[in-house]
């Protein structure tokens, strides 16, 4: 394989015409410049220059090293450039997260792809499990979690914390324990961990949510509150998505004596350095979290 420096020096010697400049362009001196034609010259088998005192011409392997030659040191020095590049608004960025996060976020998040379109967002809705997976497996470049990881390739920091909304149908003034059973629950992939948590800590009489009625079930984030909407049923949610929801005076949003919230957390690769461009979407996403 032809040695990238010794060609470099080559071109540049064709191009400037003179061994002394040559030797200062590249910051070389004029006998290191001689030998690394001549070892290029070896390596090759045949000769590059004829050498006239301090002048020289092109051999015809010369000029066809030269005409090929140029085009490779140029893509390498692109190729340099565009790795050793790290732009802060271009490129695509990768994001993971459960729904209610997802729903806060992406159309902040498309708000400034609009304000830099060399920047792309990539996001993806996803329970907790799949997103520590994602980044550990390098397929995301970074995730919003509502659980520490517990996988070693997976840092996780907390960065936020989101509170947890019972939320009836709008004719419910007083969500006791009896009006909750009569409703049943409007179940959701998070449903039973969500209720466990605020219902555990506000109602004595709950113990898990199998003693309530299924009412309904919906795995999309934003139509979970379309049954309660309805007034077939309740259910506990993130208050992200409850925010989301597009008929909000349809649902009653009820305070409770103990507010329970969840702490949010980024996840990231633990062996891999953020890129300015996913820092760039990491600030913004703050700044509404």
């Amino acid at each position: 394989m032809i040695n990238p420096n010794w060609l470099q020096s080559f071109c540049t010697l064709v191009e400037v015409g003179h061994f002394t400049r040559t030797a200062e362009r590249l910051h070389m001196t004029q006998s290191g410049v001689s030998q690394q034609v001549r070892k290029l010259e070896e390596q090759l088998g045949c000769a590059l220059l004829v050498r006239q005192g301090k002048q020289f011409t092109l051999t015809d392997a010369g000029e066809r090293l030269y005409r090929e030659g140029r085009q490779l040191v140029l893509s390498l020095a692109n190729l340099e450039q565009r790795v050793a590049a790290d732009p802060a608004c271009q490129g695509i960025v990768r994001l993971m997260s459960p729904g209610s996060v997802g729903l806060k976020l992406y159309r902040r998040l498309l708000a400034l792809q609009r304000r830099h379109p060399a920047l792309v967002i990539d996001y993806r809705f996803a329970p907790n499990a799949d997103v520590e997976r994602a980044v550990a497996a390098g397929d995301v470049d970074v995730g919003f979690m509502t659980a520490r990881s517990s996988l070693a390739d997976v840092s996780t920091k907390p960065v936020a914390r989101e509170p947890l909304l019972l939320v009836t149908p709008a004719a419910v003034a007083r969500p006791d324990w009896e009006t909750l059973s009569r409703l049943g629950f409007i179940d959701h992939p998070d449903g039973a961990h969500h209720a466990g948590l605020l219902l555990g800590a506000n109602y004595a009489e709950f113990e898990h949510t199998q003693q309530l009625d299924k009412a309904g079930f919906s795995n999309q984030i934003n139509l979970i509150l379309e049954p309660v909407s309805l007034g077939l049923g309740f259910t506990v949610l993130p208050a992200h998505a409850v925010e989301a929801f597009e008929h909000p005076s349809r649902v009653g949003v009820h305070p409770l004596a103990h507010p329970v919230s969840e702490t949010l957390y980024l996840a990231a690769h633990r062996r891999k350095a953020m890129p300015n461009r996913v820092a760039t979407v990491v600030a913004e996403a703050m700044q509404h979290l």
